[in-house]
């Protein structure tokens, strides 16, 4: 991602995880906190996605930029990460590792968390949301990323969570994510002339967040 990504491997359910961390500039220089952490998924490995998907960067990125430290791993059976692809099932429990990682870092065991995925990882985040919730852990906020609604049993999120979609996207029809984000009356982001991968329009999705955070 950049010259001072870090990557390394934790243990896992199942093996080693691969994990890929950023700090914002402040905390890597300096050593000062972080306004929080956060968690990128990549989109499905079945299908070349990984942790160094150009959506997945621009998500870490752009939360870096926003002062969080950024974590994002590989699922199952991509990079150096052990294990056979699971369905988004195992994975689950690889994400929640992370997040204990995360936790255990130097001064980040009470700092906001805000979740991040990308197509296959909405679906695998949005049931660790839940979890979470429902063991009464808070989330500071979610951002997704062409949402697999079309695919995959995408759990409902929080009410604050940022939806963003291509209009042109083939991979998940839109009316699939209008669809999933209706009943939860979540708003929908859609960037126009956009496909899935959104060629062309990483910088409006970067827009779109930083905006949001004003």
């Amino acid at each position: 991602m950049n010259a001072y990504t870090k990557k390394y491997l934790i243990d896992g359910p199942v093996g080693k995880i691969e994990v890929a961390v950023d700090l914002p500039d402040e905390t890597r220089e300096s050593g000062a906190a972080p306004r929080g952490i956060a968690l990128v998924a990549h989109p499905h490995p079945l299908f070349g996605g990984t942790m160094d998907n150009k959506v997945a960067q621009t998500l870490a990125r752009t939360l870096v930029q926003l002062n969080y430290a950024t974590y994002r791993s590989n699922f199952r059976g991509v990079g150096e990460t052990q294990g056979e692809h699971d369905a988004g099932i195992g994975e689950r429990d690889d994400l929640r590792a992370v997040l204990d990682h995360m936790r255990a870092e130097p001064g980040q065991a009470d700092l906001p968390l805000v979740l991040a995925g990308f197509s296959f990882g909405t679906f695998v985040l949005s049931h660790v949301a839940a979890t979470l919730r429902e063991e009464g852990q808070e989330i500071e906020r979610m951002v997704f990323v062409g949402t697999a609604a079309s695919r995959w049993d995408v759990a409902p999120v929080p009410e604050n969570t940022i939806v963003i979609h291509g209009e042109t996207d083939e991979t998940v029809p839109i009316q699939s994510v209008y669809d999933w984000a209706r009943p939860q009356e979540l708003p929908v982001v859609v960037i126009p002339g956009a496909e899935h991968f959104l060629h062309r329009k990483l910088h409006v999705l970067k827009r779109i967040i930083v905006d949001a955070w004003r």
